[in-house]
């Protein structure tokens, strides 16, 4: 079958590595692409949210199935669009209905949704523009450090967490009255500070069944010993060491069960990645966010990570038959290390000549915001390289990442040299 896949980032790359491997894949296409998907498919000048232009393309090249990466197309309805179009109904895309990928798109959303079925969180509640003292005042109820979340999207950098209540009264005013963030702050979540450590769960689902794929852990901050500001992720590890059967337990009975139920429930259209981002309240999982597609850069070690053909699962969640299939793991441990551009995530420069891509062999190096520009690669964004390597374990997998980013090199590169520190 040909194969389109949406989206130019590193998880796109790492998710053309992967999909390429299937036996059932002839042809594959990337839109828009990057330097490193063009290895796997034939890249394609189309907007992920041009929808009109997407029908044409698939029509023409005969695509048999679309895997969505990004989360933009699957808020703005992409599987709505190929569904309303009589001639596309029968191509498989792969994520939720614009309904379902709420979850991601609209924090308040997520909320309401995790109250009502159960599902534990932080307690919370929500503003606008029209009610920031009653924010001030909810602030005042709360315990230092303050969450404040922006509702919509924001590039994963809509999280905002402040040590005073003075602080986060001001970027209050500041998301809600001055629109940092644009409409993705016309309104925010502010919830309680949950303490404990962080980890990703994934699955696959169609909606009724579903798989639970490799956990995994990312690293959001820009420094060293997770401080500074949050970017897209600088980071990740795979599988999490406290992540043990008897915390899975506890993740699959009280979050993923009753979040798979509460969509069918709720009547909400999914067939595909749920992540969940979960916090580890002394053995206790709670819910910090859902999204409606895979992590990045988590997905560059998930994907190392899952032995078998995915397009085989992607292939049977429009029937629901997921519950027909079985996921095989690999046992090595997986890491990806970010490389960025200096500034990131504030201001940084591109096309940058990008020295010694080639010369790594122990490591598979997903490229981000890099392109070509004949024969050089250049830096293309703030998340530029995602090295990621196998291992026997986590330390190992980390230590061949360092090892292989030696041999690259750009004019104000950086990485964080602590990924895996606290596992």
């Amino acid at each position: 079958m040909n194969v389109l896949l949406l989206g130019s980032g590193g998880r796109e790359h790492a998710f053309a590595w992967k999909i390429k491997q299937s036996k059932h894949v002839d042809k594959l296409y990337i839109a828009p692409g990057n330097s490193g998907t063009q290895e796997f498919g034939e890249n394609v000048k189309i907007s992920t949210t041009d929808f009109p232009a997407l029908k044409d393309f698939v029509l023409d090249k005969q695509i048999s199935m679309v895997v969505v990466g990004p989360e933009d197309p699957l808020v703005q309805g992409v599987y709505d669009y190929f569904k309303s179009v009589p001639e596309l109904q029968f191509i498989k895309v792969i994520g939720p209905s614009k309904d379902a990928a709420q979850l991601e798109g609209s924090k308040d959303f997520a909320k309401q949704f995790m109250i009502r079925h159960g599902i534990p969180t932080a307690a919370y509640e929500t503003f606008t523009k029209e009610s920031l003292y009653k924010g001030f005042q909810f602030l005042d109820t709360l315990q230092a450090p303050y969450v404040l979340k922006a509702d919509g999207l924001a590039g994963g950098k809509g999280v905002l967490i402040l040590e005073t209540v003075d602080e986060a009264k001001r970027e209050l005013s500041v998301m809600l009255g001055e629109a940092k963030f644009g409409s993705a702050a016309s309104k925010v979540v502010i919830e309680e500070f949950m303490r404990g450590i962080e980890c990703s769960v994934f699955v696959i689902s169609d909606g009724k069944n579903y798989q639970i794929l490799p956990n995994a852990k990312d690293y959001k901050r820009i420094g060293e010993g997770d401080t500074g500001p949050n970017t897209g992720g600088m980071g990740a590890v795979s599988p999490v060491p406290f992540v043990d059967d008897a915390f899975m337990k506890k993740v699959e009975e009280r979050i993923i069960q009753p979040t798979i139920k509460g969509l069918k429930k709720d009547d909400l259209v999914y067939k595909g990645f749920i992540y969940f981002g979960l916090m580890n309240c002394q053995g206790e999982p709670r819910v910090v966010e859902y999204n409606c597609r895979m992590g990045d850069p988590e997905t560059e070690v998930v994907m190392l990570r899952i032995k078998s053909d995915i397009v085989e699962l992607f292939e049977v969640l429009e029937i629901e038959g997921l519950d027909q299939k079985k996921i095989e793991i690999d046992q090595r441990a997986a890491a990806t290390v970010v490389m960025v551009s200096g500034g990131y995530p504030e201001n940084y420069r591109k096309d940058i000549v990008i020295h010694g891509v080639p010369e790594v062999k122990e490591s598979i190096v997903f490229h981000a915001g890099a392109r070509y520009d004949g024969t050089r690669l250049l830096t293309n964004g703030g998340r530029v390289l995602a090295v990621s390597s196998y291992g026997m374990d986590i330390k190992d997998a980390v230590n061949k990442s360092y090892k292989s980013i030696s041999s690259i090199a750009f004019d104000d590169m950086y990485f964080r040299k602590d990924i895996g520190f606290d596992v």
